[in-house]
């Protein structure tokens, strides 16, 4: 196995661990109820103001049902995955920082229109809702974070060149 193989899985596994030990935390409180929630029920109440969205706690709660954002709806998971990337790539810092910090906040932002889509998933059609949940959705974060990471490897070997 290589060796850049067995540090990603590392570096991936260390921060998922870490991110477990702060359950329960302010920090875990920050990430979900004012870093996902709150931004999702405040969409979500800009789209469809009659649902009179809100963020409780871990919830989105609504007239006509919510939804509770658990562990891994934050979107860390992903986030977790391209940090673990950007650090085994061999990038020159001033390559990889820029890179991993635009990848995590697009991340975050791309989570936020998951989280809405699945909170109207779930009043319109459960089924559809399950099927994103489970299938679509995690496989699409995992597919995003990929092509992004390898639309920055690309930039990064253009700005290499350009700059040789």
């Amino acid at each position: 196995m290589s060796q850049r193989i067995v540090a990603f899985l590392a570096i991936f596994v260390a921060l998922q661990l870490s991110w477990q030990l702060l359950r329960g935390s302010p920090v875990e409180y920050a990430v979900v109820h004012h870093g996902t929630v709150r931004p999702a029920a405040y969409l979500i109440h800009w789209i469809s103001p009659q649902t009179r969205a809100q963020a409780v706690d871990f919830s989105v709660h609504a007239h006509g049902g919510g939804l509770n954002v658990v562990n891994g709806c934050e979107g860390l998971d992903a986030a977790c995955l391209l940090i673990a990337a950007f650090a085994v790539a061999g990038l020159p810092l001033s390559i990889a920082v820029p890179g991993m910090t635009l990848g995590v906040a697009t991340i975050l932002v791309v989570n936020q229109v998951r989280i809405v889509a699945l909170f109207f998933a779930y009043r319109c059609d459960p089924a559809l809702f399950d099927l994103l949940h489970s299938a679509v959705a995690p496989l699409a974060m995992v597919l995003f974070v990929a092509c992004y990471f390898h639309a920055w490897l690309g930039y990064s070997e253009n700005h290499a060149a350009a700059a040789a």
